[in-house]
């Protein structure tokens, strides 16, 4: 394909691709108010009661309060954009492998939907996991506030921090698939990953401690859990992948500096059989043709 139709082909897939967000924007904006209260419910509700007793309530419960004229329409339009988006997850993550797929091998296509169809149910998987720590975190973060002063949190803010946890969350969920792809593609030994253990543990942790948007450790313990089970989990899958590709190549887990193995062993040569060399075939003399003579006539002498 030339430039102008490769250019084409991705302007084409990308129209399908904002179709299917609007579509399923549009579907979301008609259950705005469904996914409000969805969103909303982890926040520990305030009774009649508990509004009363502004000291007792304070670190219970918070009321949660819309501030400006626009921001009704605001919040509508992030919220039912941000569903837009997950629920045409599936349709653009396609056109995307739909563009790039004729470039690659049999077995590079075969890899790319076997990491697309891992990699969406792993980021579901993070955003069900900050749903459900999302009234923890909120408890812990209103626990600061004074004794005798109630707090009232805007729905704004409070949408961004979920909307925070789910996107940071899902994506790190994709991390361990990240290892397992470079894995595949031989960038990247399971031997070399284990040996980076320590490390990653570390690593991931420091990440879950900024990631979470409350400072505790339960927060961060839970996010920071999932993602060292699937750290472990993908170099299982990536040590499986090296011995499988070791039996098919002996050479396969040599680095490029060093040298193959060479069989340098001496092997007893037998006793050199006796070849009797033949006599070259002289090639016989061409015949002569005849000529017929005429009686009467003179032969000329280089005829015999």
């Amino acid at each position: 394909m030339s430039l102008g139709d490769h250019l084409r082909e991705l302007r084409n897939r990308l129209v399908k691709s904002v179709l299917a967000i609007v579509v399923c924007t549009i579907i979301a904006a008609c259950f705005n108010k469904e996914l409000q209260v969805f969103l909303m419910r982890p926040l520990p509700s305030c009774t009649a009661a508990e509004l009363q007793q502004q000291a007792e309530a304070a670190h219970k419960c918070s009321v949660v309060a819309v501030i400006g004229v626009t921001t009704p329409f605001t919040l509508a339009l992030k919220v039912s954009l941000t569903a837009g988006l997950l629920g045409a997850l599936p349709v653009w993550l396609y056109q995307l492998w739909a563009f790039i797929s004729p470039g690659l091998h049999r077995n590079e296509r075969k890899y790319s939907l076997g990491f697309l169809a891992a990699g969406i149910p792993l980021f579901l998987g993070g955003a069900v996991c900050a749903y459900l720590l999302m009234p923890t975190t909120i408890r812990v973060l209103s626990s600061f506030t004074p004794i005798g002063a109630q707090q009232i949190l805007p729905a704004e803010d409070y949408f961004n921090i979920a909307t925070r946890m789910v996107l940071v969350f899902g994506a790190a969920f994709e991390f361990p698939l990240v290892l397992v792809m470079l894995n595949f593609t031989g960038a990247l030994t399971g031997k070399r990953m284990l040996g980076w253990w320590r490390g990653m543990i570390m690593g991931i942790t420091v990440f879950a401690a900024f990631a979470t948007p409350s400072a505790d450790p339960l927060s961060m313990l839970a996010l920071a859990s999932p993602i060292w089970v699937l750290f472990f989990a993908a170099v299982g899958i990536s040590l499986l992948n090296d011995r499988r590709r070791l039996r098919r190549n002996p050479d396969a887990g040599l680095s490029d500096e060093e040298a193959s193995h060479v069989d340098l062993g001496v092997e007893t040569v037998g006793s050199a059989e006796a070849v009797t060399a033949s006599a070259p075939a002289v090639a016989s003399p061409a015949p002569v043709a005849s000529v017929p003579v005429a009686r009467g006539e003179q032969v000329d002498d280089d005829i015999t």
